[in-house]
């Protein structure tokens, strides 16, 4: 909007208009001049209570702006995936990029505190500053402003706290630690008078800032008229009050949305009317021009009400989102606002373009990330099917060598078996970190005897570790996972170890304490930090000896975590070997009988075999005539289908991806044949899904190749 040649000050138009108003008092004498008076004090007053509202919204701005910063934060996919030592390292990011913040907690719902950004990961969590408001923000799960608190240095701040919640879907209390040196430049930006004291108390009525005397007054009550005052008057009220200093004051309080309260003090004698002697002089001089004055104070007063008129409008048109048009004025002060209502209007419109942008582009990322994950998800599947599909002919012939006694390749045999091992493993590790990042891993928890699950891991593991267990020691746990653990945690010691490793379980504290230590290379204290996380190796040369992919640790602790337990690493520097500690919650004992006992299987079977891998084939079908079963194959599900209608066998062992019908619609063909018939899946896809999926398919056992010889015994046991 172009402004006008010349402009007109909004004051001196008030100025006639209120002399204009007040010009006809004056004929009532004393008491029009004393009404007079009055009005202008409640005038005075009033501005006063605005001017302390207005404060009031800045303060709640300021908070408002740490509350976003805080939410943004808690927004971010590292918190979101669930990883804390991440998310702390993002945070400490925060805490350096905002000048006036000291810190950021992050607490759980119970109170405890997770991590501090002044201290390393890890580090325990310490006692909490004002716990009130902590409580407050997990009763509410809303923003919460709490009380400025001085710590052992003796420095103020106070927290502002904010509820999370990750995509696992636990919640968390994230705070920021701040410095009242933020609050005091909201005093400062503000146009108050030089002789007036502005002071911005925090939920519990301790001064948070005060633009007289800041550092020693921190944390400390106001005046004892102030507390009066504010106790009596509610959300808002203005009042005579005398200061720290002991002026007395006119002041007017207001109270914001979290609960602070903003207070603002005048000189009793700034705000005191005009002098009875002065306004009199001022209304007689006045009376002279009075006819004169009433006509140019209607046709002025029509147009300011106009103008307001047209700003009140354009201010609704702002809130409401709507284009915002305002009248043209010759007033220098409305114009100004009107600029400004204008300006807000396109900023309002710039920002609501950007953030739906923003959005569209989030939008993106998202679909993007979802397709990339199931993209991966396939991948790995894929991965894990093909790598296994050779593993077993390769594990079947070794069994097969194995049970014909074959002396003269027994060290060679062994070395194949190792590496076969070691490579399933590999693929083990890949696949159960994919359910890791996805949130699938899970485990199925019953009454396991800890010690003898350790001797049999130890008993089977190459090099025979020292062991040193009790007869017994029960935890809930899955017995396949934990012995996972077990021997993901020999695998690494055997290969960073040099002559010996130790086992040791113990109970202790209410847990089962179970160490797993070498005398190997050791590890560093920058090393241990980061041991845990997924595909971290420590450094080694171009000839490496060591292999794996650093994921066994990764798979370590989150199953240790699934468990309601903890494993952490402990080394006295490099070359001073390494000790893992697996510490696990103690359970009840199995009752008795609650172990199943496993059938013999019966002397002589026909088994009915499907597989398209010609060796695969050729391997496991001579294994199984070798355990003294008859054994038919069949290459597809139509060969199967017909050697099943020539003569029903007692149990069919399929693959799941034939070239012509997957394994699934196989099973269900057989079990329309044979209703009775015992049907074994052996796949190469060994999700939890593919499981779930052969279940339904009428299978009574999944095996994921390269089944065991013990597997296979299994799959021939009667149901």
């Amino acid at each position: 909007m172009p402004r006008q040649a010349s402009t007109v000050s909004l004051r001196r138009l008030l100025v006639l208009l209120t002399a204009l108003g007040l010009l006809p008092l004056a004929l009532l004498g004393v008491w029009g001049l004393y009404l007079v008076g009055d009005y202008q004090q409640r005038e005075r007053e009033r501005s006063l209570l605005d001017l302390a509202r207005a404060l009031s919204s800045a303060v709640d701005a300021e908070l408002d702006a740490s509350v976003g910063t805080l939410n943004a934060m808690g927004r971010t996919p590292v918190l979101g995936g669930g990883d804390l030592r991440g998310f702390h390292a993002f945070a400490s990011a925060q805490v350096a990029a905002q000048p006036e913040w000291l810190a950021v907690f992050l607490s759980d719902t119970s109170g405890a505190i997770l991590f501090r950004t002044t201290a390393p990961y890890g580090a325990p969590g310490g006692p909490v500053a004002d716990p009130a408001s902590l409580r407050r923000a997990i009763e509410l799960h809303q923003p919460v402003a709490g009380s400025v608190v001085r710590g052992k240095g003796g420095r103020a701040a106070f927290p502002v706290r904010v509820p999370v919640e990750n995509s696992l879907g636990r919640d968390y209390i994230l705070s920021a630690v701040i410095k009242p040196d933020r609050m005091l430049r909201v005093i400062e930006r503000q146009k108050a008078p030089a002789s007036s004291v502005i002071a911005i108390m925090d939920v519990g009525g301790a001064i948070v800032a005060r633009s007289k005397g800041q550092p020693q007054l921190v944390g400390g009550p106001p005046s004892p008229s102030l507390v009066k005052l504010m106790r009596e008057g509610g959300a808002e009220a203005v009042g005579r009050t005398t200061t720290l200093e002991g002026e007395s004051v006119t002041t007017a309080f207001a109270r914001s949305r979290y609960g602070w309260s903003v207070a603002i003090g005048v000189p009793t004698a700034a705000l005191a009317p005009a002098s009875l002697q002065g306004l009199t002089f001022y209304a007689a001089g006045l009376a002279a021009s009075l006819l004169a004055c009433l006509l140019i104070s209607t046709v002025l007063s029509n147009r300011i009400v106009r103008t307001f008129r047209s700003l009140q409008q354009g201010t609704a048109a702002l809130g409401a989102g709507e284009n915002v048009e305002v009248a043209p004025s010759r007033i220098g002060e409305i114009v100004r606002m009107q600029e400004a209502l204008l300006a807000a209007g396109a900023s309002r419109d710039a920002h609501e373009a950007e953030r739906s942008r923003l959005l569209a582009s989030l939008e993106a990322a998202l679909g993007d990330s979802r397709a990339a994950g199931r993209v991966k998800d396939e991948f790995l599947a894929m991965l894990g099917h093909e790598l296994r599909n050779p593993l077993s002919p390769i594990v079947a012939s070794l069994d097969l060598m194995d049970m014909r006694g074959e002396a003269g390749s027994q060290r060679e045999r062994t070395i194949m078996r190792r590496q076969v091992n070691h490579l399933r493993r590999l693929v083990d590790d890949l696949l159960d970190v994919s359910r890791i990042a996805s949130g699938k891993l899970q485990v199925e928890l019953k009454p396991v005897n800890l010690a003898d699950l350790v001797r049999h891991a130890v008993a089977a593991f190459p090099g025979q570790p020292v062991l040193a267990a009790p007869e017994s020691l029960w935890v809930r746990g899955d017995e396949s996972r934990l012995t996972q653990v077990l021997n993901n945690l020999l695998s690494n010691a055997a290969r960073f170890g040099k002559d010996s490793t130790r086992v040791s379980l113990e109970s202790r504290d209410g847990m089962a304490r179970l160490a797993v230590c070498d005398d190997g290379v050791g590890m560093s204290a920058a090393m241990l930090e980061r041991i845990f996380e997924p595909f971290f190796q420590a450094p080694q040369p171009l000839a490496r000896h060591t292999g794996g992919l650093g994921l066994g640790l990764a798979i370590v602790r989150r199953i240790v975590e699934l468990h309601g337990g903890a494993v952490k690493a402990f080394s006295e520097g490099e070359g001073r070997g390494s000790r893992f500690e697996v510490w696990l919650p103690l359970g009840e004992a199995a009752q008795s009988g609650q172990e199943s006992t496993l059938e013999a299987a019966p002397a002589r079977l026909d088994v009915l075999l499907v597989d398209d891998n010609y060796d695969a084939v050729v391997a496991t079908a001579a294994l199984l005539e070798t355990m003294g079963h008859t054994v038919r194959v069949a290459a597809t599900g139509g060969e199967a289908i017909e050697e099943a209608a020539r003569q029903a066998p007692d149990v069919a062992i399929l693959d799941i991806g034939l070239p012509d019908m997957d394994g699934y619609a196989l099973a269900r063909r057989l079990h329309e044949q044979e209703p009775g018939l015992r049907l074994v899946a052996l796949s190469g896809y060994g999700q939890q899904s593919d499981v779930a999926q052969a279940m339904a398919a009428g299978f009574a056992l999944h095996l994921t190749k390269p089944a065991t010889l013990g597997e296979l015994q299994r799959a021939l046991m009667p149901a």
